[in-house]
C-alpha cells in the first residue's frame, strides 16, 4: 500500500493507515441501516487512506434467510473466510453481524488468538420471538455470548448501552451514526419531476425502510390521522399489509433522489417500530426537515430526546398531531449535529490490534 498523501495524512491525525477488516452477513445487495452504516464508514476510512475490506454473503454459497428472501445467508464459510481473512493480513477485525459469518469469524478469531470487536445493530431476540415465538430469554445469553468473547461491543446509543450492560454485556462501546447532509435536504422536494405528491391530501405521513412485522408499520396504517398515509420500501409484509389498509399509498423502494423527495415532501415522518437500536432513517428525515414522531424507545429517544424536531409519545396518533408543529428548519439543524465523519472516526478509534 502507497503512503499517505498529505490531506490523508492531514485527516488521520499523522497516524499510520491500518488495514481493517470488516465480516458482516448484512452487505451489499441487500438493502438496510446495517448496510448502510458500514458501506459509509468503509469510504470515510478509505479516504482517511486506510485498507478496508468488507466479506459479505455475496462470496459464498448462500441460501435466503426464512422470511425475508433479500438476506443471504453464508453456507459453512469458515475455511474460505479464514483463507480470505488470512490473505489479507488485517491489523483490526470486526465483526458486525451474528449471522453464520460472524460466528465463523469469531471461531477463527478464537482459534488463532487474534483479538476484535463486534457490534450490535439488531435485536435479534425480539425479532425471532415475533417470528417464532422463542423466548428472549433464550437468545439473550447467545448473544451475550458472542459479544463477550471480543474486546468491545459497538453500540449506537445510550439507552441501548444502558440495556446491554443491564443484560451481562461488560465491554460496552458508544458508537453513533451519521447522514448524508449534502443528500437528504429540504430542496430535494423540488429537485426532479418523479413522483411529485401534490395531489395528495395534506398532511402526508410517511414511513419509510424495510416492511417487516418487526417494523410494526401496522401500529402506523391503524391510526386515525388526516390527510394520507406513504409507505415507503419494501419486504415481506407489504402485500399483506396493502390488502388490509386500501387507502395508504405504497412506492415500493425509493433510492437516491426519490427517497430524498420522499422524506422532503413529507410533513412527518412516522417511527412505529419498538425493536431497533437506532433508525437511520430519523436522521435522514431530520435532513430533510421532516419532523418525526414515534415512540419514546431507544433510538428515537437518543436521536429526538426532547428536541424540537420532533415529538414522542405512547400515543403515536397524538406524536403525529404534535410533530405536525414542529419547525423544519430545527429539524435540520438538528441533523446537522451528527457526522458521518465523526462515526467513522470513532469506530476506528475503537478497534483493537489483532496482537495483544
Amino acid at each position: 500500500m502507497g503512503a499517505l498523501l498529505p490531506e490523508q495524512a492531514a485527516a488521520a491525525g499523522g497516524e499510520a493507515p491500518r488495514r481493517i477488516l470488516v465480516v458482516s452477513d448484512a452487505w451489499h445487495p441487500q438493502v438496510n441501516g446495517v448496510v448502510r452504516t458500514l458501506s459509509t464508514v468503509r469510504d470515510e476510512l478509505l479516504r482517511l487512506g486506510d485498507a478496508v475490506e468488507v466479506i459479505g454473503p455475496d462470496r459464498f454459497a448462500s441460501v435466503p434467510m426464512p422470511g425475508y428472501r433479500e438476506i443471504r445467508l453464508a453456507l459453512a464459510p469458515k475455511r474460505r473466510l479464514a483463507s480470505l481473512a488470512e490473505a489479507f493480513a488485517p491489523d483490526a477485525v470486526h465483526i458486525a453481524t451474528e449471522g453464520p459469518l460472524g460466528w465463523a469469524m469469531r471461531a477463527i478469531c478464537l482459534q488463532r488468538g487474534w483479538r476484535f470487536t463486534t457490534s450490535f445493530h439488531t435485536r435479534f431476540p425480539e425479532y425471532l420471538q415475533a417470528r417464532t415465538l422463542i423466548p428472549t430469554a433464550w437468545s439473550w445469553p447467545v448473544l451475550r455470548r458472542f459479544h463477550e468473547a471480543g474486546h468491545g461491543t459497538f453500540c449506537a446509543t445510550p439507552s441501548l448501552a444502558r440495556e446491554l450492560a443491564g443484560r451481562g454485556f461488560t465491554r460496552v462501546v458508544p458508537w453513533s451514526r451519521g447522514v448524508d447532509l449534502a443528500r437528504f435536504h429540504p430542496g430535494a422536494a423540488w429537485h426532479g419531476t418523479a413522483e411529485q405528491w401534490e395531489a395528495l391530501p395534506r398532511p402526508i405521513f410517511v414511513y419509510a425502510g424495510r416492511i417487516a412485522v418487526e417494523k410494526n408499520i401496522e401500529a402506523f396504517l391503524s391510526l386515525d390521522l388526516p390527510g394520507s398515509k406513504v409507505v415507503v420500501g419494501d419486504g415481506p409484509q407489504r402485500a399483506a399489509l396493502m390488502r388490509r389498509f386500501p387507502d395508504a399509498h405504497f412506492t415500493g423502494w425509493r433510492d437516491n433522489g426519490a427517497l430524498a423527495r420522499a422524506y422532503a415532501q413529507s410533513d412527518v415522518f412516522v417511527f412505529p417500530s419498538r425493536t431497533d437500536t437506532f433508525g437511520l432513517v430519523l436522521l435522514e428525515a431530520l435532513a430533510s426537515g421532516t419532523p418525526v414522531a414515534a415512540y419514546p424507545v431507544t433510538g428515537p429517544i437518543d436521536v429526538i430526546g426532547d428536541s424540537p424536531a420532533g415529538a414522542l409519545d405512547e400515543d403515536l396518533a397524538a406524536a403525529c398531531r404534535r410533530a405536525l408543529g414542529a419547525d423544519r428548519a430545527a429539524c435540520r439543524a438538528h441533523a446537522e449535529r451528527f457526522s458521518w465523519a465523526a462515526c467513522a472516526r470513532r469506530f476506528r478509534d475503537s478497534l483493537v490490534p489483532v496482537a495483544g
